[in-house]
């Protein structure tokens, strides 16, 4: 028996007995992974991850995943679900022989000392905590040189930016168009920040969004009737939970005072998405943020037949 397997049939053995919480032996050391795509086993914790590797072509490396169903880019049968993000299978982990975790470092998360305990290498990703689109989509170069093709993810990024600031350009002059956002959810509705990656992207459209320079971070809770104060008479509604209007009357009567609403001018981010949660916004969406703001300016529009992630809510009865 190989060195190799022997260890981890060692590791497995601790899991099982509940060892795993003693104090860690050896930890790996190495700045970056230095294995070519070939041979790069790799397991993600995020949908965001397969966004970045899929644009870098290295999706053949990935051989585990959590919550598999909700990746929208399909992956091949023999990828492994390791489970909910937050509590991995650890031994799933282990079998599937995998060199190096993409990780979220969220606060009071365990997952980076587990696998040090286990001798694999964890390789945070962590563009969830950018306020920016472009910040966002720059996480793909960090990845790039974590994988050894630096060059290439950098050519990719400067791709993206040039485009995306080409269109901001475009923007700079235009008729002004107010925005709403967000839906109401037991009395409470939540919008985001202007400094956001949302509230950029509505500004970088030519939107006019009432919290465009408010500085807070995270959602922003409000009322009801600071809703209808701020938005009652936006031209559009982008971002609703519904994928029809008679579903986001049954959602709560009050989403009918809105102008949008009455004007038929509501969408929600639900183009390329599936049954069980998978959504391409949130995979190769991070990573081109200048597809999500081209479908900003194209329902700003009014050109539904050019959208990426953005679909029209149909006039549907219930």
């Amino acid at each position: 028996m190989s060195i190799y397997r022997m260890r981890h049939l060692g590791v497995l053995l601790l899991i099982s007995i509940g060892l795993l919480c003693c104090r860690p032996t050896a930890v790996h050391q190495e700045s970056r992974v230095t294995h070519c795509e070939s041979t790069l086993r790799l397991a993600v914790t995020s949908a965001t991850h397969i966004g970045f590797l899929s644009e870098l072509d290295e999706l053949d490396c990935v051989v585990a995943v959590c919550n598999k169903q909700q990746i929208y880019t399909p992956l091949p049968d023999s990828v492994m679900d390791l489970g909910d993000a937050t509590s991995p299978n650890l031994e799933a982990l282990v079998l599937a022989h995998v060199d190096a975790v993409l990780v979220c470092s969220y606060a009071g998360s365990q997952l980076e000392s587990q696998l040090a305990r286990l001798g694999i290498r964890a390789i945070p990703i962590n563009e969830w905590q950018e306020t920016t689109p472009l910040a966002r989509a720059a996480w793909i170069k960090q990845l790039g040189r974590e994988l050894g093709c630096e060059a290439k993810a950098d050519s990719i990024y400067r791709a993206i930016e040039t485009r995306y600031c080409h269109l901001v350009q475009t923007q700079a002059s235009v008729v002004p168009t107010r925005i709403m956002t967000g839906s109401n959810y037991r009395g409470t509705w939540y919008v985001p920040s202007g400094q956001s990656f949302m509230g950029q992207l509505f500004h970088d459209a030519g939107f006019v969004y009432p919290y465009d320079n408010d500085t807070r971070s995270g959602s922003i809770p409000l009322t009801l009737e600071a809703c209808l104060l701020q938005f009652r008479e936006a031209d559009v509604w982008v971002g609703s939970d519904a994928r029809t209007l008679s579903e986001l009357r049954a959602m709560d009567d009050k989403h009918t005072w809105f102008r949008a609403y009455q004007t038929n001018h509501v969408y929600n981010w639900l183009c390329q998405s599936t049954s069980t949660g998978a959504n391409n916004f949130w995979e190769r969406g991070v990573v081109h943020p200048e597809e999500i703001l081209e479908d900003l300016i194209h329902i700003r529009l009014h050109q539904d037949d050019s959208l990426h992630y953005a679909l029209h809510l149909e006039n549907g009865e219930l």
